[in-house]
């Protein structure tokens, strides 16, 4: 198999989303894998959605606290963080012409689920792990987050 039919292989393996390929002949064997390979790990079924074009955030509510633009952005005292898991995208709504899961103000528990982080083309449902209220989303909507970069700032209960 010649190095432009491969190439066409991978092509079409992109198109369809597909993850494995195998090919087999007397004189070859081909095997092309893409993405995770970990048998355990299932994606969660959660709408699948690109960043949108626009550059500027969406307008705010009143009485919506601002969104940090900032990396680093500095915690008040006495609040907590409900930091990325993962290196990322972050995503603030199912779907981009849906309401955010979470909005300054609003009240969760330990089930609630505040975002949703990208990684390799999976949606991963982050929860909030403890109660109390969203005091500030540190992180603007399709916006990279790092690994234990604070996405938002919540007043225990």
């Amino acid at each position: 198999m010649k190095f432009d039919e491969i190439d066409k292989v991978a092509k079409l393996m992109k198109e369809y989303e597909l993850t494995e390929f195998s090919l087999e002949s007397e004189d070859m064997r081909l095997k092309i894998k893409r993405g995770a390979t970990d048998a355990g790990v299932s994606a969660p079924s959660v709408p699948v959605y690109p960043a949108q074009a626009s550059a500027t955030p969406p307008p705010q509510a009143a009485g919506e606290s601002p969104v940090s633009t900032g990396e680093a952005a500095e915690v008040t005292e006495g609040m907590v963080t409900i930091d990325s898991p993962i290196v990322g995208t972050f995503y603030a709504s199912p779907a981009p012409d849906a309401a955010p899961f979470v909005k300054a103000g609003q009240e969760v528990d330990e089930e609630t689920v505040v975002c949703i982080v990208e990684a390799m083309k999976v949606m991963n449902e982050i929860k909030a792990e403890c109660s109390g209220t969203i005091r500030r989303v540190l992180v603007e909507n399709a916006t990279p987050v790092e690994y234990g970069q604070p996405m938002f700032e919540l007043e225990p209960a």
